[in-house]
């Protein structure tokens, strides 16, 4: 049998039951679509997230006040609520690390922020100059906060977009207003370009004051809550991350470092971490979509195993003739990997029309992959061939003079 054959019994075979071999094909449509949907939406969720930590700053390392502590440590420094980190702190690492272009510290709180009668509650954040730098924030109107302010316990203000909009309406006129925190009166200098983000990290919902000023009104002490550091190059920061660690051991006078109350990371780490989260839990979502290809396989040998009863005179009549065993089982090898094969393809575009319309929504936006694409027709392929091998030895493996007695 040629090829040209084989193919052409197979369609035949086929178009002769369409509405028993679609059903049958509904499996194996809704479990590629949904293994393509659900890597299409993790993809596109993991690249979220990275743009988001991206967007944070360039070759940032962030050092937190407080440190976890593992088994055999009774006190445990609580991160956010330790006090271990000063402005000299961060003076002193710009100062004496030389793979660091720029170090900022801040005090972060969350303050009712009230202008013109209306209020907003958002992220009023202290900090120095080099914020900007470290975190790659731009401005659209006025200027950012200068030593000068800091010096001079300045109350100014640099408000982002949406807090601006919420205060002032959207797109409102906010230079040379002024707004009360805390029941001081700050005078807003600037404003920052949108950079999106959303939640209590967005920078476009935030205020930031001169750090001095944040340290007198809002905290009443010395310590900062964060500070950020930019190195040099992104092969810098592995060896700053390090340095800086080792520097502020030996400013708090710790000779161990487990025992260190502060702790530092840097963006390829949180990269790293929210990568393999995010990998872990769409590979976790497509193997539960799998479970469904499972069942459509199950469909598809049951359907063989049906067409081989209905066709057993057929058979006996092919082989009397001559055709071989290997004729017979690859007449219905084919007909199985074909039904899998139209399915993965029906699938695929199912699955693309899912993350298309997911990403139309503006919620995220789900990345569909060439490799997502062949792994899921490969999937099919292998379907069609472990379900549909054994129908087909039970078809090859028939007595011909049986066969054609078959009632």
């Amino acid at each position: 049998m040629t090829i040209k054959d084989l193919f052409h019994e197979t369609s035949s075979a086929l178009l002769g039951n369409k509405v028993r071999s679609s059903l049958t094909m509904l499996g194996i449509v809704i479990g590629i679509a949904s293994v393509i949907a659900m890597l299409a939406i993790g993809k596109g969720a993991t690249n979220s997230i990275q743009s988001s930590i991206q967007s944070l700053g360039s070759n940032l390392i962030i050092v937190s006040p407080g440190a976890q502590r593992g088994p055999g440590f009774q006190v445990s420094t609580g991160r956010g609520a330790a006090q271990s980190l000063t402005l000299d702190d961060a003076t002193a690492i710009k100062k004496s690390i030389s793979e660091v272009s720029a170090a900022a510290p801040e005090v972060t709180s969350r303050k009712q922020v009230v202008a013109k009668g209306t209020n907003t509650n958002t992220s009023v954040i202290g900090t120095v100059p080099d914020y900007t730098v470290v975190r790659n924030l731009e401005i659209d109107e006025g200027s950012f906060i200068t030593d000068e302010n800091v010096a001079s316990l300045a109350k100014v203000a640099v408000i982002g977009p949406t807090t601006r909009d919420d205060l002032f309406g959207v797109g409102g006129e906010a230079m040379g207003q002024s707004i009360r925190i805390n029941g001081a009166i700050f005078k807003i200098i600037g404003v920052t370009k949108s950079k999106g983000g959303s939640g209590f990290n967005n920078p476009d919902d935030a205020i930031y004051v001169p750090i001095s000023v944040a340290q007198q009104i809002f905290t009443g002490n010395k310590y900062v809550t964060a500070i950020s550091v930019q190195a040099d190059t992104k092969e810098d920061m592995t060896l700053a991350q390090n340095d800086i660690t080792s520097l502020l051991l030996a400013r708090h006078n710790i000779s161990n470092p487990a025992l260190a109350d502060f702790s530092t990371i840097n963006q390829s780490d949180i990269v790293s971490a929210a990568s393999t989260v995010t990998n872990t839990l769409s590979y976790l979502l497509a193997s539960v979509a799998g479970i469904s290809l499972v069942v459509g396989g199950i469909g598809i040998m049951n359907m063989m195993l049906t067409t081989v009863t209905e066709r057993t005179r057929e058979i006996g009549l092919r082989k009397a003739i001559g055709a071989k065993k290997g004729d017979i089982s690859n007449q219905f090898l084919v007909e199985a990997v074909l039904l899998t094969m139209i399915g993965g393809t029906v699938g695929v575009v199912l699955g693309w029309l899912i993350a298309f319309g997911i990403s139309s929504t503006g919620i995220l936006q789900a990345s569909m992959s060439i490799s997502s694409i062949l792994l899921a027709f490969g999937v099919s392929a292998g379907i069609g061939i472990a379900f549909g091998y054994y129908p087909a030895r039970r078809a090859s493996g028939l007595n011909p003079i049986e066969a054609l007695r078959y009632e």
